[in-house]
């Protein structure tokens, strides 16, 4: 595995950094270059994703979906990851989106971020988690009376969550030893998958229909096993299946809240964020295209709905093989939600130390001396994941799944809470508040363009993902922010200052020396 040369001179620059946003270096700055990257690589796992919601792309309009709506969706997450990137490499800290609203926007703006992205993160976890319950069952479960019950899952995702939690729990080295062992279990698995659905489908009768991957059907309604309802416009059928790139392509803001723990971290993120999106990216739109054109019969592949990957598989390939291959896959799933785990808990972390959760903030700010893991972070935002799927479940609209509600709430939370420190850094860039680039930047004009790009995005994004029958979704959405509002005239527009400034920072010099002593830090 890959690691990097790291000497006391840069040790001391990524302190002196860090010191100078006015925190102190309790996290283990231990993570590597590769590790930054595969954390992200990990999170964005298209093994997980790619697979658990393959039929959103091919009962929309079939094989169009995943040749043409791959690439469309990618290119909006690669347009959020580019601004992103710009930003980490100026301000590498945990919980970086909370602190790019904050400093470059405002209180209130970084104050709605972090509960967007944690809401997004929680969800996004309990998605992931979702998705590997079913995958399971539909895999391995028989063997085990496991058929996918609603509250087999919701066991299923609290078992395998809190096993995650241990797993962080110990240390962020355990965490990146797993998820770099990830990163290659993801290319190596990817690779066998596409190599055989390649060599099953041109060795079939029917032979490899190229042509399918930009053939537009419409498999809406029953024809597509009611994924998505009846529609005959074609084009929002279209827009409907960037539901799958874009809900896989994400999770790479996991890089910016590893900063802390990441050696030369001005350099190394904002390259894991380009980086992830970039290989997840090609990668994944070979492994769907190889799928789409291993189908031996698209209709009725489509009628199968959600149960579509496992259709194929089972009527191209032999069963042993496909059982190794779903245990390889089953273990990469698994270390995706592992990743989550990490990104969610330094989010939480980073914005309670700046006492961003009343009654609660100095406790979930507490790192462990003994594994520097902040572990109450950790296992609240593992209870939270459970509480949230018990909800999802017991809020679920009758003919929806769990995933699908989980799934469409993580785009909304997720996104919205990119793009709020996006904007703010577009209008602050080149001004006081943003005066210079980090190490890692585009041209002013690229950089601002991409940005508009990605707000274009979310609007696309927004309307996908509360598009009928998930209207609900912008109903929760709208609460959310309209209780935020009241929450913030009422009680934390007074109370809660945020990221320290000016004079703040020179003020925490000796509490930054007593914490990193606390921990055994030494510069």
């Amino acid at each position: 595995m890959a690691s990097d040369d790291y000497s006391d001179r840069e040790k001391h620059e990524d302190m002196k950094v860090l010191h100078g946003m006015g925190y102190a270096q309790e996290l283990s700055r231990s993570m590597s270059k590769f590790s930054n990257f595969a954390i992200s690589f990990s999170i964005i796992c298209i093994l997980s994703g790619g697979i658990n919601s393959f039929a959103q792309a091919i009962s929309s309009v079939g094989g169009a979906g995943a040749g043409i709506g791959w690439i469309t969706g990618c290119i909006i997450s690669g347009m959020f990851a580019l601004s992103m990137a710009q930003i980490a490499s100026a301000f590498p800290t945990a919980g970086g989106l909370y602190h790019w609203a904050s400093i470059l926007g405002s209180r209130f703006w970084g104050w709605l971020t972090a509960w967007l992205n944690l809401l997004g993160l929680i969800t996004v976890l309990g998605a992931i988690n979702i998705g590997t319950a079913y995958f399971f069952a539909g895999t391995f479960g028989p063997n085990f009376g496991f058929t996918g019950t609603d509250w087999q899952i919701v066991g299923f995702v609290a078992a395998i969550t809190i096993l995650q939690a241990i797993l962080n729990h110990v240390g962020i080295k355990v965490t990146t030893f797993l998820t770099d062992i990830s990163g290659y279990i993801i290319f190596a698995t990817t690779a066998v998958l596409v190599v055989a659905c390649l060599y099953f489908a041109a060795t079939s009768v029917a032979g490899i229909d190229i042509s399918r991957l930009w053939t537009f059907t419409n498999y809406s309604g029953e024809a597509g096993g009611n994924v998505f309802p009846q529609s005959d416009n074609v084009g929002y059928l279209f827009l409907l299946c960037l539901l799958l790139p874009v809900y896989t392509i994400t999770g790479y803001d996991a890089s910016a809240h590893t900063s802390e723990e990441t050696k030369n971290a001005a350099h190394s993120v904002p390259q894991g964020i380009v980086s992830a999106v970039l290989w997840s990216s090609l990668v994944g739109w070979v492994m769907i295209c190889a799928i789409t054109l291993a189908i031996p019969d698209m209709a009725v592949a489509a009628s199968q709905g959600w149960g579509m990957f496992f259709g194929t598989m089972d009527a191209i390939m032999p069963s042993g093989f496909k059982l190794t291959l779903y245990f390889f896959i089953l273990i990469a799933q698994l270390l995706c939600g592992l990743a989550t785990v990490t990104s969610a808990s330094r989010m939480l972390f980073a914005f309670s130390r700046d006492d961003g959760v009343p009654g609660f903030s100095k406790a979930l700010a507490s790192v462990s001396p003994k594994y520097r893991t902040p572990v109450n972070a950790i296992w609240t935002a593992t209870v939270l994941c459970i509480l949230y799927v018990m909800l999802a479940l017991s809020i679920k609209v009758a003919g929806t799944s769990i995933y699908v509600i989980v799934v469409n709430s993580t785009l909304v939370f997720l996104f919205l809470s990119f793009s709020i420190p996006l904007v703010a850094a577009m209008l602050s860039y080149g001004t006081a508040k943003w005066p210079t680039p980090g190490p890692w930047a585009m041209s002013a004009g690229v950089y601002k363009l991409v940005t508009v790009l990605s707000v274009v995005g979310m609007g696309i994004i927004l309307f996908i993902a509360v598009a009928p029958p998930n209207e609900r979704v912008l109903y929760v959405v709208a609460g959310f922010i309209a209780l935020a509002l009241v929450v913030w005239v009422a009680v934390e527009n007074r109370r809660f200052e945020g990221p320290p400034t000016g004079e703040k920072i020179a003020a925490r010099k000796a509490a930054i020396a007593a914490a990193e002593a606390a921990v055994g830090e030494r510069a």
